[in-house]
């Protein structure tokens, strides 16, 4: 009972076609939750080094690709602003869940995600 009247205030206004706010918009108002370069698993310090460099990278026809935030997890930005890389994961035998998504000037508008998309952190310096 006591998460039914929780969850009531959400149904009626997505019943009423109240627009709630998107993922991104909670990400910018939370301060961006982050994690420090240093905190990065070694394979995803590595992956920021290729990016820094300009590669080589280990999936050349999937990294660098147009990351295109269709589920508007992260800031909205034009089209082709988000590039994606692949951060290795250990005994994958495919490119695994975790990635770094740059945009910006020189790619310094850094994410990592650890889960496929589905939560990103800033990356900071």
């Amino acid at each position: 009972m006591l998460l039914l009247r929780s969850l009531l205030p959400a149904v009626l206004l997505f019943a009423i076609g109240v627009a709630l706010p998107s993922p991104a918009d909670a990400f910018e108002r939370s301060g961006k939750a982050s994690i420090a370069v240093a905190e990065l698993p070694p394979e995803g310090r590595h992956t920021l080094s290729l990016i820094r460099q300009g590669g080589p990278y280990p999936y050349p026809a999937k990294d660098g690709s147009t990351f295109s935030n269709r589920e508007q997890r992260l800031p909205k930005q034009p089209r082709g602003y988000y590039k994606e890389y692949t951060v290795k994961t250990p005994g994958s035998r495919d490119r695994g869940a975790r990635r770094i998504i740059c945009g910006g000037k020189a790619q310094q508008d850094c994410y990592y995600t650890a889960d496929h998309y589905a939560t990103f952190k800033s990356i900071t310096e």
